[in-house]
């Protein structure tokens, strides 16, 4: 019979597994700026000469937790976030017998995909809106799943033995780019629009910078606002 951990063993195994998630999502992390750059690359090299020279895909790396993919209206920010999280008792995950088996198996890092608007970047209009399109979690057994609009516990299912790679990020950013460019930037209700200040137009005159947003689709989607 294995002997249960006393508090000072429990304390090194659950610090161990959230050491292991750290590195496992880090790890991902740099894969996804190695996946962003090749496709950047890529569709560059295919686009070339059918598009304008400065809407081209780019890829920049912004820190060790940053990155951003500009492809033509749209940019999408990758952002890992250095923590890691257990989720709430509602959430689908601690249905799944992988969890209840071991509980250490909930313990996730984090990488959040938004959508912008490239002019936003641009024209530094800092109060334009932004969309988490997806989110990627990571555990100490480099197990993942993602979740967006429309999650259902149909997605963590699989949670027990998908693995992340650099294939499945491939797969995972090429939908979210796909989705992205998808759905184009609506027209604001009339009445968000009607009262505007001296300043707003000041800065409007300048670089258009009334605030804006665009609502993007996902197949990952948790909710259908």
């Amino acid at each position: 019979m294995t002997k249960e951990p006393n508090g000072l063993e429990s304390i090194v195994v659950k610090s161990n597994a959230k050491q292991a998630v750290y590195k496992n999502t880090l790890k991902a992390f740099n894969q996804l700026k190695e996946v962003l750059e090749e496709l950047a690359d890529k569709y560059r090299e295919e686009l070339k000469n059918k598009i304008p020279q400065e809407i081209l895909p780019t890829f920049h790396e912004k820190g060790p937790f940053e990155a951003e993919f500009r492809l033509a209206a749209d940019m999408l920010v990758f952002s890992m976030h250095s923590n890691v999280f257990l989720f709430n008792r509602e959430h689908p995950i601690w249905e799944t017998d992988y969890v209840k088996n071991n509980p250490l198996n909930s313990y996730c890092g984090i990488i959040h995909i938004y959508n912008f608007l490239s002019d936003s970047f641009k024209y530094s209009r800092l109060k334009d809106i932004g969309y988490l399109i997806a989110r990627i979690f990571i555990n100490h057994q480099n197990h993942f799943f993602v979740e967006g609009k429309r999650q259902s516990s149909e997605l963590v299912k699989d949670f027990k033995k998908d693995i992340i790679s650099k294939e499945v990020l491939k797969e995972i950013l090429d939908t979210s780019i796909r989705y992205a460019i998808e759905f184009d930037l609506l027209v604001p209700p009339y009445d968000q629009i009607k009262f505007a200040t001296v300043e707003q137009m000041k800065a409007k005159i300048s670089h258009s910078k009334i605030q804006t947003g665009k609502r993007v689709g996902f197949k990952f989607n948790s909710d259908d606002v």
